[in-house]
């Protein structure tokens, strides 16, 4: 059985450093460069009051801008605008664009409030803040997840008729602001020893989707067991155009490969030879994630002598839509080995659904069509279920974004206990969890723009990482699937199944609303089966249906009243604002 996937859960963002010489003005949890020596962020999340302070710098004396954006373009956005004048008077506005024209003036209520700000050798720097959710319906919530901001600037100070048009000095940053991972220094593991598997000068396809795979031997230079405690995404330079994602598979530790012949070459082709390293994912990487990523202080990846592990398998995914021809790629992973071990062995976890026909056959034309995994006794979204009742998220992303893929590293870790076995979920949130509790997963799509799928870049996946330690060798997936004869019953067939007619029958079928109703109804309530990895094989377990469990309650948009800081004086007047900011197409 061979899986393709894309991962769904990655550090985001590469760059700490800032360039402003102005300070900040508070002390903030997080930082990032948005453009390097233009702009640079600072911002801190309030969880009692539900407000995010930001300080936003811009190499500018004229006005600078931040928005808020469903879409990473103007359409939708909520945008606060602010300047410094000659005299060091701040001026912020509380602005909504409707579409591509001048964002016009919030005039129902001022929900972006500015706290301060000033001027430096040529360098503009405001602070300034709002409710995560105002409840006004001309600004957008800062969402769990992926959040699109945009920002631009202007070379000098509005005057009374317009804001100037910012042309090129603009851009567009996907960042979750609640979930924000501070990276690592690029030299921090410097001097550690490393191992790579790596491809060498691969000629790549000229088609527009391919997925490679190379078969590597684990390091065997090391005389005792070692510690991994983080890797580095290697990607060629001239090729971050190519590569979308990678995939480090496990291979079956009871399998030998013949070391002089490893396995390599396009995934369909030596689809037989791969198997033993087809159902156990390690880690990865995807476009838009950070290329370095560091383990917890108390695990690491173990290798070496007495390791688990005595092969891997690389998978490439290579994003062609020009289907460039004599293209070479030398990517891979990079491990860093501690010098010393560390108290646990790290473990990964997968939960969602198979990406094929009997997991993700979605319809096109429809605006919400959901997809739900579950996993027994053992927007995207996963959560706990303990005694058929939801207890927690594991990761909510109400907003989601597949071109940025994110970690979700809090600051405390949550405890399991499965078959009588303690270990720690470190990427996730803080609670209990008991042997028996199961776990649930729910992707939704938007399919308006879309005729067809399949297995490239722009197609639909609906899986969730977790990584945790101590490490279990028992259990490393969990997805879900319908079942064959669900399938065949709704196609109405009494032939042996045939994957590929059945997959035709779906593509030929003419789609109404009525139909794509009656194909939800179909996914909700037909018979499914859990498909768990263990010690390199499949197993599964029949589920009459995705089991029913009482939810959260709805969370009710609830204002609180922000305190302005009487420092900085908000005006307020109709102002021209001609400004195009850049467009990103979200396909689903």
């Amino acid at each position: 059985m061979w899986l393709r996937v894309a991962l769904a859960l990655l550090i985001i963002e590469k760059c700490a450093s800032t360039s402003s010489p102005i300070q900040p003005m508070a002390n903030y949890k997080y930082s990032i460069e948005l453009e390097a020596n233009i702009a640079d962020l600072w911002w801190t999340i309030d969880d009692v009051r539900k407000e995010i302070t930001f300080d936003l710098h811009i190499r500018t004396t004229g006005w600078i801008a931040l928005g808020i954006s469903p879409g990473g373009g103007m359409t939708g956005a909520d945008i606060g605008v602010g300047w410094v004048d000659s005299r060091g008077q701040v001026y912020f506005q509380d602005r909504y664009a409707s579409g591509f024209a001048q964002p016009m003036i919030d005039n129902t209520t001022n929900d972006w409030s500015a706290v301060q700000g000033r001027e430096l050798n040529g360098w503009t720097a405001i602070q300034f803040k709002r409710l995560l959710d105002t409840c006004d319906s001309m600004d957008y919530p800062i969402k769990s997840g992926t959040n699109i901001l945009i920002y631009a600037y202007g070379l000098v100070d509005p005057d009374e008729s317009e804001i100037s048009y910012h042309e090129n000095r603009r851009g567009t940053r996907m960042i979750p602001l609640q979930s924000y991972s501070q990276p690592p220094s690029n030299d921090k593991f410097a001097e550690l020893d490393y191992f790579e598997l790596r491809l060498s000068n691969y000629i790549v396809p000229s088609n527009d989707t391919t997925y490679h795979c190379k078969i590597y031997k684990a390091p065997t230079s090391y005389a005792t067991k070692r510690h991994a405690i983080a890797y580095k995404i290697l990607i060629d330079n001239e090729n971050s155009d190519l590569v979308h994602h990678l995939l480090m598979h496990e291979c079956n530790p009871s399998f030998t490969f013949d070391d002089n012949n490893l396995p390599d070459g396009v995934c369909d082709e030596i689809n037989d030879k791969i198997e033993p390293c087809s159902s156990s994912i390690a880690t990865g990487w995807a476009v838009g994630g950070d290329h370095l990523i560091e383990f917890p202080e108390q695990a690491g990846y173990p290798v070496g002598l007495n390791s688990p592990n005595k092969y891997f398998m690389v998978q490439m995914h290579y994003d062609n839509p020009k289907q460039t021809s004599n293209r070479r790629d030398s990517s891979g992973i990079r491990f860093y080995l501690g010098n010393q071990l560390r108290q646990h062995d790290l473990g990964y976890l997968t939960f969602g659904t198979v990406s094929t026909l009997l997991g993700l056959a979605i319809p096109p034309k429809v605006e919400k069509f959901i997809v739900d995994s579950y996993c027994p006794s053992v927007s995207l979204w996963t959560k706990l279920i303990r005694n058929k009742t939801a207890v927690e998220y594991l990761f909510n992303a109400e907003s989601y974004h597949f071109n940025y893929q994110f970690e979700n590293r809090l600051a405390k870790p949550i405890q399991l206990y499965p078959v009588e076995k303690f270990i720690e979920c470190f990427y996730v949130l803080n609670f209990v969890v008991f042997k028996g509790d199961e776990f649930a997963t729910r992707c939704i799509y938007n399919t308006m723009n879309k005729n067809e799928g399949g297995e490239r870049t722009r197609d639909e996946m609906c899986l969730h990482f977790v990584t945790y330690y101590p490490r279990m060798d028992d259990l490393s997936v969990c997805f879900t699937m319908n079942t064959v004869q669900s399938l065949q019953d709704i196609i109405n067939s009494s032939a042996p199944f045939d994957y590929f007619a059945a997959k035709k029958w779906f593509l030929d079928l003419k789609w109404t609303p009525e139909s794509s109703k009656q194909w939800q109804e179909y996914y909700n309530k037909a018979p499914h089966l859990a498909v768990f990895a263990r010690a390199g094989q499949f197993e599964t377990e029949p589920l009459d249906a995705v089991p029913k469990y009482q939810d959260f309650e709805p969370v009710q948009c609830q204002k609180q009243i922000s305190t302005n800081n009487n420092a900085a004086f908000v005006y307020q007047k109709a102002f021209s604002f001609l400004s195009i900011f850049i467009v990103l197409i979200l396909i689903v």
